[in-house]
């Protein structure tokens, strides 16, 4: 048999009792600190808890997981437990082992623990629902990319965002926690390049970090009065908060400190449509007003009007036409019709540029 248990958020002394029953039945147990941090009097007493009689207790690293190949020809025959951190499947670490081990027949037992994901939401009082994309910052800068439009994409329909830092144990001796100010300067970078102005110096934003431990700590504040100080040891949290609940906002007066009052993030939030509308919109009004001034000089300077010129009014109108939608949509807000009906206008007055050789685009 393989058992999945969950050691939950409060270490040792929040493992539960049928945890404690199932891993004093299995031969082998394997504790993993790599998806979450298990700290080392945790491990002390959990060995001695369950290190009696003819039973192996291992720390194992993140290969010997995804290998497992020594777990699953152990299951067989033995009973044969994994302890992590939390709850075994709030992330997708565990999902690969538990098919394998179903395709070979082997018998699962679940343990679920109280999840760190769950409980930090619930402790810094904001709506569960409300809450959009999960996401991970890593100390490598491209990965603020991914991050930062995640934050978007929540903050678009009033979601909030929860950002998971980088922990890692490579060094079982040495553990890394990715410190949230320099999450903070990596998405101000980001925004220094995308600049859809949703990172700033006035973003509110909430830290927590150690949930569960006894020195957990939460801070909410704008992002220019949390960004240089120490949270200390991870693992850590940084929530974006979207649009506000009046009770959410009582929670955050109330439960914890607050550098600054909460404020409602999406009220910076503007859609990239509404800018490139706002930019691009103008612009092809302006050149398909030139083309049209440059067609009419031309005419009236033939001596006679023939088809082909008959055709480009027709390219002209159909142009205007499009402009025309694109306002339409602009207010209707169908910012993505807006912008592929300026596409459509600037291709057809493009077309005219090139045929008569001049550029309606320029001053």
């Amino acid at each position: 048999m393989l058992c999945f248990v969950g050691l939950g958020i409060n270490g040792y002394a929040g493992l539960s009792l049928l945890a404690r029953e199932t891993l004093k039945k299995c031969q082998f147990i394997y504790i993993e600190r790599f998806t979450g941090y298990i700290d080392d009097d945790d491990i002390r007493q959990l060995k001695n808890l369950l290190e009696n009689g003819n039973k192996s207790i291992q720390i194992v690293s993140r290969w010997f997981i995804e290998d497992a190949r020594s777990i699953i020809s152990r299951s067989k025959d033995d009973n044969v437990a994994i302890l992590t951190y939390g709850d075994p499947f709030m992330g997708t670490t565990f999902n690969e082992l538990y098919v394998r081990a179903k395709k070979n027949l082997i018998e699962i037992k679940i343990i679920h623990g109280v999840s760190g994901m769950s409980s930090l939401i619930g402790e810094i009082g904001l709506h569960n629902y409300k809450f959009g994309r999960t996401t991970t910052i890593m100390s490598d800068p491209m990965s603020a990319i991914s991050v930062y439009n995640i934050i978007y994409e929540n903050l678009r329909v009033g979601n909030h965002t929860l950002i998971l830092t980088e922990y890692n144990n490579n060094n079982e001796k040495s553990f890394f926690f990715l410190d949230p100010a320099r999450a903070i300067d990596m998405l101000l970078e980001v925004e220094e390049n995308i600049r859809y102005k949703i990172i700033s110096d006035e973003l509110f934003i909430i830290v927590a970090s150690r949930i569960g431990t006894k020195d957990q700590s939460i801070l909410g504040g704008k992002v220019k009065s949390i960004k240089k100080i120490d949270f200390g040891k991870g693992p850590h949290s940084i929530i974006v908060t979207g649009h506000l609940h009046f009770t959410e906002i009582d929670s955050i007066t109330s439960l914890y400190p607050n550098k600054d009052p909460p404020l409602d993030n999406t009220q910076f939030f503007r859609h990239v449509a509404v800018t490139m509308l706002e930019k691009y919109l103008p612009k092809a009004k302006y050149a398909l007003k030139n083309m049209k001034s440059y067609l009419e000089r031309e005419k009236n300077s033939a001596s006679i009007l023939n088809e082909q010129d008959k055709e480009l009014d027709h390219v002209l109108e159909n142009a205007e036409y499009y402009l025309l939608d694109a306002e339409r949509f602009f207010n209707q807000h169908k910012f993505e019709l807006g912008i592929l009906s300026i596409g459509y206008a600037e291709g057809l007055i493009d077309a005219l540029r090139f045929q008569k050789n001049i550029n309606p685009w320029l001053s």
